[in-house]
Parts: C-alpha cells; sequence; structure tokens
C-alpha cells in the first residue's frame, strides 16, 4: 500500500499547449459538474453533464479573451444553466466560486488586460441572466398552475354531466332492476329492467310504492329494514318475495342505499332487485372462476391444494403420490419476440397436452402460475417411473405449434419432482419442496429436472434463512464492523488497517466479511449495509487517529452494487465532511467484476474519487483480461482474488502453473505502477511466498493483532 499521495500543482508554463488548455479545461468542467450535482437535480448522466458544462466554460472563457472585450455572450451561460435544472439554492453560489477561483488561476487567461476586471463582468453578466431566465420560468410556472386550475374546474363540470349520463345509461340498460323511491316508499322512478321482472309497464310502477310490489306477508319486515337504514346509514341487504303482475310470486334480493342531498339530509331511496335465480347461477360461475384458471381452464393453486391435501391422506401407502411441478423455460421470449397472444396460445397448448400425457392416470393438471404448472399423480403399480414420464413430457412439449403463420413455436421445461412425500406431509410444505427443487433444475440450464434430496433442500432452505434473518440481525447489532492490519510484506510493518463486516451468529458462529456481502447481495441490504460499513468505519478510523495519534489509510472493500451507485462518491464526500477523516486517508476498494461488467458508474466513481483526493483499490485481480483496469483507471493498488491465495496455499512448495501465472500477474501490476495486496495469509510461509514472488501488502491470521491495536468495533447507530 503506497503513502497517501499529494496533490500536484500543474507544471506547465501560462498558456502552456492548445492540448494543455483543453485538458484544464475539462478538468474545470468536471470539478464544476460535481459540485453542481450536490445543490440539485440534474435529469441527465453525470459524463452529459460535464460535456455541457464544458461548453459553457469554452463561451466564459471566450468572452474573457474577446478583443475588443464583450461580456454579454456570457449571459448565455446563466440562461442554460437554468435550462440544465441547475436551480439549486446554492447553484448560482457554487458555480460562481469554482469558477472564479479556476479563471484567476487559469494560465491561459493570463494574458487577458485587467483580468479580475474581466471575470467579475463575465460571472456578473452570467449571473444576471441566470436570474432572469429563472425569474420567467417561474412565472411561466405560475401561468401554467392557474391554467391548469381552470382546467380543472371546466374538467369537473364536463365529468359531472358525463357521470348523470353514465347513470341514465346504466340505469336503462342494466339486467338488474333498479327503482329510486321517495323516503315513504313512493316509486319516483323504475328501470326496465325492474318492469320486465314484474310484468308490468314502468308506467304503471310509477303509481305504486316498492311496498306495493312485496308480498304481504313480507311488507312489515322490509318496512323495518328501510327505517334503519334511515337511523344509522348502513346498506339494506333484505330478501323477500315480489309479485309478479300476474300474482305470481319470486324471490329477490334487495340491496339498498340511502342518498342525501348537498346538505346532507336524506334524499332519497336508491335499491337495487336481483332475481335470486340469476344470483345462484352467478355463483356457481363465480366459484368456478375462483378454483379455475380462466385462460387454460385448469384448476388454479387453491384448488390443486385442496387437492394434494386429499391425496396425500388417502393415497396408497404402498404407491404414494408424485408431484410434478414444471416452469416453462423461455417463455419471456415467446411473448417479447411474438406477443401475449402467442404465448397464451402456448400455454393452452402445454396444458392440453399435460393433460393427455397424464390422462390414463389418476392425475390432476393445474396453472399455479404465470408459466408454471403442477400435476399430481396419485400412484398405482402400473403408473410409469419418473424417468420416463418426464422424457415423455420433454417428448411432447418439443413438438411445435404453427400460431398465426409464424414458425412452429415449441416448449421446453425445467421439472422439480417429489416422488413419494411422506403420508403426513403439510401440503404447503409439499409445495415449498417442489418449488425449491424446480430451482435447483433450472441452475443446470433448460430442459433439466430434478428428483428432490432431502439433504440438499436442507442445505437450501439453511442459506435462505440467512438472507431473510440478515435484515433483522443488523438491526439487533449481530453485524458490527472489525479491522485487521495491513502489513508491508517486506519487513512486516503496519501500513493500513482494513474494515471488515462480521455477522455474529448466534447459532453458526462468526459468518466472515466475504459471506456477509454475498447475503447482502441476495438480500438488497448492499446499500444501506455498504453505506452504513463506510460510515461506521469512517468514525472509528477518526477516532482511532485522534487516540493514538496514528494515521494510517483504512481500506475498505465494496459490494459490487454499492460500487456502482451512482450516489456513493457523494454518501462518502459526506461522511467524510461529517466525520472528519481526511480522504487521503480512505482507500475504497472496487470489485473488479463491477469494474468490467458495470455500465459505467463503477468506473466513474473510481475516476470522481480520484479527482478528490481518494485512491481506490481494485480487488479481485486474477486474470490478464483484468490489465484492462490498470491502464484506464486511477487505482492506487490491486488486490489478488481469494480463490487464488487458497489454491497457492494448496499448492504450497510446487512450481505450479498457479505459483507462475500469479508471479506474471504481480509483475504486470507494478509495470503499471500499482501496489499488489494479497489477503488470507495464514502463515509465515505463505508470507515468504508471497513476498519473493513480489507482492507489497499482506493481511490475513498471520499478522494479527497489530502492535497499536486496531479501533474497537462499531455499534450500530
Amino acid at each position: 500500500m503506497c503513502a497517501p499521495f499529494s496533490n500536484n500543482e500543474d507544471s506547465a508554463e501560462p498558456g502552456g499547449s492548445p492540448e494543455e488548455a483543453r485538458a484544464r479545461r475539462a478538468k474545470l468542467a468536471r470539478k464544476w459538474a460535481y459540485l453542481i450535482s450536490t445543490t440539485a437535480y440534474l435529469p441527465l448522466q453525470h459524463t452529459e453533464v460535464e460535456r455541457q458544462l464544458l461548453e459553457l466554460v469554452d463561451r466564459l472563457f471566450d468572452s474573457v479573451l474577446s478583443e475588443p472585450f464583450e461580456s454579454a455572450p456570457a449571459g448565455e451561460a446563466g440562461t442554460r444553466l437554468v435550462e440544465l435544472q441547475c436551480v439549486g439554492r446554492d447553484s448560482i453560489r457554487r458555480s460562481v466560486e469554482v469558477l472564479g477561483k479556476a479563471m484567476l488561476r487559469e494560465p491561459e487567461l493570463s494574458r487577458a488586460d485587467n483580468l479580475a476586471d474581466r471575470i467579475v463582468l463575465v460571472l456578473g453578466e452570467m449571473t444576471a441572466d441566470y436570474s432572469e431566465t429563472l425569474r420567467l420560468v417561474t412565472q411561466q410556472r405560475q401561468e401554467l398552475l392557474n391554467q391548469s386550475l381552470l382546467n380543472v374546474a371546466r374538467d369537473s363540470r364536463r365529468k359531472l354531466k358525463i357521470s348523470r349520463a353514465q347513470f341514465d345509461e346504466i340505469f336503462s340498460r342494466t339486467t338488474s332492476g333498479v327503482a329510486l323511491t321517495e323516503l315513504d316508499g313512493r316509486l319516483l322512478r323504475a328501470n326496465p329492467a325492474l318492469a320486465k321482472t314484474l310484468r308490468r309497464s314502468t308506467a304503471e310502477l310509477a303509481e305504486l310504492t316498492l311496498f306495493d310490489l312485496v308480498h304481504a306477508e313480507d311488507v312489515d319486515d322490509l318496512r323495518d329494514a328501510y327505517q334503519e337504514l334511515l337511523a344509522d346509514q348502513t346498506r339494506l341487504r333484505q330478501t323477500c318475495r315480489l309479485l309478479a303482475q300476474d300474482g305470481e310470486t319470486m324471490w329477490a334480493s334487495f340491496t339498498a342505499t340511502l342518498v342525501r342531498d348537498e346538505e346532507g339530509e336524506p334524499h332519497h331511496f336508491v335499491t337495487i332487485i336481483d332475481d335470486d335465480t340469476e344470483v345462484s347461477l352467478l355463483q356457481r360461475r363465480l366459484s368456478h372462476q375462483s378454483l379455475h384458471d380462466a385462460l387454460t381452464g385448469l384448476p388454479n393453486r387453491q384448488f390443486f391444494s385442496t387437492r394434494l391435501e386429499n391425496a396425500l391422506r388417502h393415497a396408497d401407502p404402498a404407491t404414494g403420490i408424485t408431484l410434478y411441478h414444471l416452469d416453462l423455460d423461455g417463455f419471456s421470449l415467446v411473448t417479447d419476440g411474438l406477443g401475449h397472444d402467442v404465448g397464451d396460445r402456448l400455454l393452452k397448448t402445454v396444458a392440453g397436452r399435460l393433460q393427455s400425457i397424464f390422462a390414463p392416470e389418476n392425475a390432476i393438471v393445474a396453472r399455479v402460475g404465470g408459466d408454471e404448472f403442477c400435476v399430481l399423480v396419485v400412484n398405482t403399480p402400473g403408473t410409469p417411473d419418473v424417468v420416463t414420464t418426464v422424457r415423455r413430457i420433454h417428448q411432447e412439449l418439443s413438438a411445435p405449434i404453427y400460431v398465426n403463420g409464424h414458425r412452429g413455436v415449441a416448449a421446453s421445461a425445467s421439472i422439480g419432482v417429489v416422488h413419494r412425500p411422506a403420508r403426513d406431509t403439510d401440503p404447503a410444505e409439499l409445495l415449498r419442496a417442489a418449488d425449491m427443487t424446480l430451482r435447483r433444475a433450472r441452475r443446470n440450464g433448460h430442459r433439466q429436472w430434478q428428483l428432490f434430496d432431502a439433504a440438499q433442500d436442507l442445505r437450501d432452505r439453511k442459506a435462505f434463512s440467512l438472507a431473510a434473518t440478515m435484515p433483522g440481525a443488523w438491526e439487533t447489532g449481530e453485524i458490527r464492523v472489525v479491522y485487521q492490519p495491513m502489513v508491508r510484506l517486506g519487513d512486516e510493518r503496519v501500513i493500513g488497517i482494513e474494515a471488515l463486516l462480521q455477522w455474529d451468529h448466534p447459532e453458526l458462529g462468526p459468518l466472515p466479511h466475504g459471506r456477509c456481502l454475498k447475503v447482502a447481495d441476495e438480500t438488497g441490504l448492499s446499500l444501506p449495509l455498504g453505506n452504513w460499513f463506510v460510515r461506521s468505519a469512517c468514525e472509528e478510523m477518526r477516532g482511532w487517529q485522534t487516540r493514538s495519534g496514528q494515521d494510517l489509510p483504512l481500506a475498505l472493500g465494496l459490494t459490487p452494487n454499492l460500487a456502482a451507485d451512482p450516489d456513493l462518491v457523494g454518501g462518502i464526500q459526506r461522511t467524510l465532511d461529517e466525520t472528519g477523516l481526511s480522504p487521503e486517508w480512505l482507500r475504497p476498494g472496487f470489485p473488479i467484476q463491477a469494474l468490467l461488467t458495470d455500465h459505467g458508474e463503477a468506473v466513474d466513481n473510481v475516476r470522481v474519487l480520484a479527482d478528490i483526493g481518494i485512491e481506490s483499490e481494485v480487488h479481485g485481480y486474477g486474470a490478464t483480461g483484468d490489465v484492462e483496469c490498470l491502464e484506464d483507471l486511477p487505482v492506487q493498488a490491486v488486490r489478488v482474488a481469494r480463490r487464488l491465495v487458497q489454491r497457492q496455499t494448496e499448492r504450497a512448495g510446487e512450481d505450479s502453473l498457479v505459483a507462475r501465472s500469479l508471479t506474471n500477474l504481480i509483475e504486470i501490476a507494478h509495470l503499471a505502477g500499482v501496489d499488489v495486496i494479497v489477503d488470507g495469509i495464514r502463515t509465515g510461509r505463505q508470507a515468504s511466498w508471497w513476498r519473493a514472488a513480489g507482492g507489497d501488502v499482506g493481511a490475513g491470521r498471520h499478522f494479527r493483532p497489530a502492535p497499536g491495536g486496531l479501533p474497537a468495533p462499531a455499534a450500530r447507530n
């Protein structure tokens, strides 16, 4: 690990070459972009903000150097800042501050007469136009708001007319009988459906009360129900007998609501009257829909779970049951490429083929998810074995179907199988076991299948349990920050401290840093936990520096998600400002996979951190393809991948290919001008080997404890 870096002043002569001048302008634009992005939300990528601000730097410099001098063109920069949404409270102040300081020191501008006066006039012009443009934008927004309010009022009146028209449409066309009545039951209006049910005309109904339409034995109960509705404002639900024109009676359900006027006083009743015959039919239809998939007609998960429980209890103990859980491979490719209609057609075809496959058996096929199916087979002595059944499923599903002139579309499936589970197994547990088995099959690729393995299932459940309990463990303080020394391999002198996460698990014991990061990524905790980790380590490091009087760099490894977080630089800057730790003492470690596979955020973070004085490390170095990071990025050190450290330990004393390749990688890193860090050194023999191979810095069990002690573990706030 190198000593803390120092900021060297530019050594170029005043003005310098055009390339040097251009580079200084770009650097100013980058610094300006970083500072202004902390004052306002900018709806652009950071690189685009830098490009836009570089154009404004060019405009301002040209204005300062103009002969005869003309400051007016600089005003466009203020207008452009407002257009870029740089309208935070401190945006213009930060801009004037960074530009003023940089322009006074800029060699390129030194040849201008009365430079300070010109800069003041140019920045004043920019500030004036900024203020005027911001005033106009605010005024325009106010006008838009006023117009929006007028539109809302106009729209409300229009919607009221539409609502009335819609009510009339529904009232006249609904198949349910609807009656509007006075509070005493006199009919104000009845729809055609009610007249048809009662075999009367709407004119005849207008001369009656609602109670005239009800069987005499039910009138008193219905009248009491309406009085209760009027008293306590609850909805009325009542069943009674209606009288048709010819005296025929029919059972009907009454659902009534009290309508109030603008002053909140009771005005009239709205009553919906349904023939219970139709309601019964509808209830049966809804019951079927609630238990079956609408697209394929297959039973759904709820229905399937009920049948599964029954089959478990009553199946022949000698043969038991078998549960198949299928998930179509690449189904999203079909819907995204050919449309959801084709996807629906494929699902229907798969459903039909599965039913055909299991038709000879006592089986039920269900659709339990988007493209997931379950099959329950109650086995008999003649039921085909699992391998034969799986082979037939693959064979039947692979036959293509032709939809709307498209080329043949075929399906393949990953399958999880639970064969002959115990009779006392809980149905929900059985479905979970089948789902977990399916997941393991999918990890092996398409068209794969797996048989339930109790031992593997237990291991998976422990891993998932670990992930599920991590948030609670963090909250209760089981996860803490610990520290290890970083030593120079040449003389084993402590030259830095590394912060690590440790989970003091009550059952599994201490879980190391790497496993904590892996579980955090799986649970979505990598960003909040990572930010807490950085802040806690910086706070402890600053306190330790004060207590011990020592200044040592603090290294800490980032997760891939945290390394690519757009707010990483801002978060680190805030942490340093609040803790008082100097940037020169912080060494964030970026995973190599984040730098090679990320879309630019992690790379940008490394570069911006370097600009503000924070040197970074590359973690996981171990392939010739990693060299590009050393050439392209301003990193201070690389850390050898732990798998290679472990491999070297296993082959200690051998002249293996691993040993030769490690020596070559170290030489390449040194050619790139970076240090090589080796973590995981447990013995003096290992330390000697890495020292001889060219390693610069070591860490691990062999070097603990560090002289002078380390920071105390960090407690969560």
